[in-house]
């Protein structure tokens, strides 16, 4: 994650990356990212004040001890567990929190093209297993997508971006999670 200050909204911007998950209770930011096939939630609990977004690069893995114990937030269930308990630790209640979820663009080659409609197919079930109502979401599609998430405001402002742009950080991002898995040269997906 990276923190800058952004004089066009006169906010400091919290900038997420793959595996990055961030929560807080401050209203004068703005919480940013970049996603091309990845997904991010963003939640907030308006009775609280408290929102947070996260950014994933896939939604885990069938092996139960990789998933669950896995501390890398690059995967979906750790990402959304890890966001959900950072929100509840600045005092939000789980009963109230409220999601807007962005990504899952087909930008990668035809090799990964499951990547995207997996990652869709798992944040859909899992606020739906939670009960965390969806009350926003532009999925799938062909673009990349810049996310803005203001606080205060709770509004998200969403650009398209061509996919070329996202295309190359998405193939590094698989290529390191082949990589990090010993013993493993694939990724293995839900279907």
């Amino acid at each position: 994650m990276k923190k800058y200050f952004n004089r066009k909204y006169n906010r400091n911007v919290y900038e997420l990356f793959a595996g990055n998950y961030f929560a807080t209770r401050e209203k004068n930011v703005v919480l940013a990212t970049l996603l091309g096939s990845c997904v991010a939630a963003c939640l907030f609990d308006d009775r609280q004040g408290v929102v947070g977004m996260n950014h994933f690069l896939l939604p885990g893995d069938f092996r139960r001890e990789e998933i669950v114990s896995s501390p890398n937030a690059k995967y979906g269930l750790y990402a959304m567990e890890m966001l959900i308990n950072s929100m509840m630790k600045l005092g939000a209640s789980r009963n109230n929190i409220r999601a807007k979820i962005f990504g899952g663009g087909h930008v990668l080659d035809n090799t990964a093209q499951q990547v995207p409609e997996n990652n869709v197919n798992f944040i859909k079930a899992f606020l739906h297993m939670e009960e965390v109502p969806i009350v926003a979401e532009d999925l799938g599609g062909e673009m990349g997508r810049k996310i803005l998430f203001f606080p205060d405001t709770k509004d998200v402002y969403l650009k398209r971006v061509q996919p070329q742009r996202v295309y190359q950080q998405d193939q590094k991002l698989l290529q390191k999670v082949k990589k990090d898995r010993p013993g493993s040269g694939e990724v293995t997906l839900f279907e």
